[in-house]
Formats: C-alpha cells, sequence, structure tokens
C-alpha cells in the first residue's frame, strides 16, 4: 500500500529534530573523586555502585 501523498522536507525535518544524539554526563565518582560515566566502573578507584567495587589488574581498573 503506497502513502497518500508524499510527506513534505519541513515535515521530515520537523520530526527528525528530535532524533539528535546528546552527550554523555559524566558524574563525580565519591572515592576518588574523578570523572566517570553512570552505570561504569571508575577507571582508578573501581566503584560502581555502593558495596560493589571492581579489579581488572589487565585494564588497570581499581588497581590504586
Amino acid at each position: 500500500m503506497l502513502p497518500a501523498q508524499r510527506q513534505s522536507k519541513g515535515r521530515s525535518k520537523r520530526r527528525r529534530s528530535h532524533d539528535a544524539i546528546t552527550g554523555t554526563t559524566p558524574t563525580m565518582c565519591p572515592l576518588s573523586g574523578m570523572p566517570k560515566v553512570h552505570h561504569r566502573a571508575c577507571s582508578e578507584s573501581g566503584y560502581v555502585r555502593p558495596g560493589l567495587r571492581i579489579k581488572v589488574r589487565k585494564l588497570g581498573i581499581g588497581t590504586n
């Protein structure tokens, strides 16, 4: 089935105006004070959330 009429350029651009990608907002790690991305381990201290710290020697995460 075909559309009744083609969509105008302005209407397409208005629809696409909400598709822009926003950058990530870093937060401060409470243990090291370094910026970290949400739901990711801090590269300095290995902090993820209260009660969970990760140590990965190969990647240098939480080795301080």
